[in-house]
């Protein structure tokens, strides 16, 4: 069965998109950590980070340093964190939060957002790229 991942990458299931390449997707989390953060996933769906052939594992770093980099442009922060975890959906997924607290990064106090608001973000996100 595919994973939600995969839905959005199919389509099925709308994000706010923020880049896409032919090989992988970065869209706004919607329980974010914080505002801007962002999930940067391969479009194949493979269950573990380190289950990735070479060229994909780098290619997926590649891709989120990309996304960070237009996020720190983006989102005031003292930096923007990388978290790979992975248990709460099957599909190899890199958070990227901006980060002014080691709290932000705990996945525990989460903040909401209204849709304009993901919306705005994401071009302004894509914009930075």
């Amino acid at each position: 069965m595919a994973s939600i991942f995969t839905k959005i990458v199919n389509g099925d299931i709308p994000c706010y998109k923020v880049a896409e390449t032919d090989q992988f997707l970065a869209f706004l989390d919607v329980n974010p950590n914080a505002k801007g953060h962002t999930l940067c996933i391969p479009k194949k769906e493979v269950n573990k980070v380190f289950d990735l052939d070479e060229e994909t594992y780098i290619g997926l770093m590649r891709f989120s340093r990309t996304v960070a980099i237009a996020l720190e442009k983006t989102v005031p922060c003292k930096r923007v964190g990388l978290s790979v975890i992975g248990l709460e959906v099957p599909h190899v997924h890199v958070h990227l939060i901006p980060l002014n607290t080691m709290e932000d990064a705990r996945f525990i106090n989460k903040v909401s957002l209204e849709k304009e608001v993901f919306e705005t973000l994401a071009k302004a996100i894509n914009a930075n790229l």
